[in-house]
C-alpha cells in the first residue's frame, strides 16, 4: 500500500515534479496530481499504481512499507506511526538550533 505522503517524500527525493515522474512511469500528469491528492493510502488502478513503484524503483527510491526494514542500506524516509504536530513555537527557526527554555 503506498500513502500519498510516501508518494510526495519519493519524489522529492528522486528530485523530480509530478511532470517528470508522470513521463517516466508513462502515466498523465493529472494522474499524478489525483494520486499526491488522496487521502491516506492511494486508492486506483493498480496498473498505475505498478508504473509509479516502478519509475520510482528505476530512479533509486526504495519504498519501505509500514513495519519493514530496509534491506538496501542506503538513505530513506519513514514517517512514525503518529508523528508529533509542531506549533510555531516548536519549529527549528532559520539554520540554528535554539534550546528552549524549561517551562
Amino acid at each position: 500500500m503506498l500513502t500519498a505522503l510516501q508518494l510526495r517524500a519519493a519524489r522529492a527525493l528522486a528530485g523530480v515534479d509530478q511532470r517528470q515522474l508522470a513521463e517516466m512511469a508513462g502515466l498523465s500528469v493529472p494522474t499524478i496530481q489525483r494520486m499526491e491528492a488522496s487521502d491516506g493510502v492511494i486508492r486506483g488502478n493498480v496498473d498505475s499504481l505498478t508504473k509509479i513503484i516502478a519509475a520510482l524503483d528505476k530512479a533509486g527510491i526504495e519504498l519501505i512499507v509500514e513495519g519493514a526494514v530496509s534491506a538496501g542500506g542506503g538513505r530513506g524516509v519513514r514517517l512514525k506511526a503518529e508523528a508529533p504536530t509542531l506549533d510555531n513555537a516548536d519549529r527549528p527557526s532559520s539554520g540554528a538550533h535554539t534550546p528552549k527554555a524549561p517551562r
